[in-house]
């Protein structure tokens, strides 16, 4: 069994699926506020043995969310420039003691890697704020997110799939 997300790709499509990024097609049967909720019909459906593969979400209004989450400053580039390197240093280290001669200590190649590795984030960390030149001091992170998410169906299963989702959305508020 294969899990995906709303936005992850896993590999090759499933069998029937184009292979290029095409418009979607179907008659709507539903549109909600938040995809959490278009993803509740569409297991609403699925749990009521309507063919799933008939089904598509679709998100409209496409926005670029970027939230800020914090203030740049040189010590916390530096620290984070720090720590990656840290991190690939060390593991070119352990792959550099793997191949170290038999009955040597482990410890001078993670070590150098290790100082190499923090050398090395430093510097990188250090140009690429330093180009900025006080442009963008600031994280953040963003996010794709939509207006609305319709939710489509084939036409041979529209009908049944528009009279499920009638029947859900009136325990669960929430459809538009």
């Amino acid at each position: 069994m294969k899990l995906t997300g709303p936005f992850s790709s896993a590999g090759r499509p499933a069998p029937g699926q184009p292979r290029l990024p095409t418009p979607p097609t179907g008659w709507p049967v539903g549109s909600y506020g938040t995809y959490e909720e278009a993803q509740s019909a569409v297991e609403h459906l699925a749990s009521n043995e309507l063919e799933v593969r008939d089904v598509t979400i679709v998100g409209v209004d496409l926005m670029l969310v970027e939230r800020v989450v914090g203030r740049l400053s040189w010590g916390k580039v530096l620290g984070t420039g720090a720590i990656s390197g840290a991190w690939l240093g060390l593991l070119i280290g352990l792959l550099l003691s793997v191949f170290s001669p038999p009955g040597s200590s482990p410890a001078p190649p993670i070590l150098v890697g290790l100082a190499a590795g923090v050398l090395f984030g430093l510097i990188t960390a250090a140009m690429s704020y330093s180009l900025t030149k006080g442009r963008r001091d600031f994280s953040s992170t963003s996010q794709l997110v939509a207006g609305r998410y319709d939710v489509l169906c084939q036409p041979r299963n529209a009908e049944k799939a528009r009279d499920l989702l009638a029947r859900h959305a009136m325990r669960s508020p929430g459809a538009i």
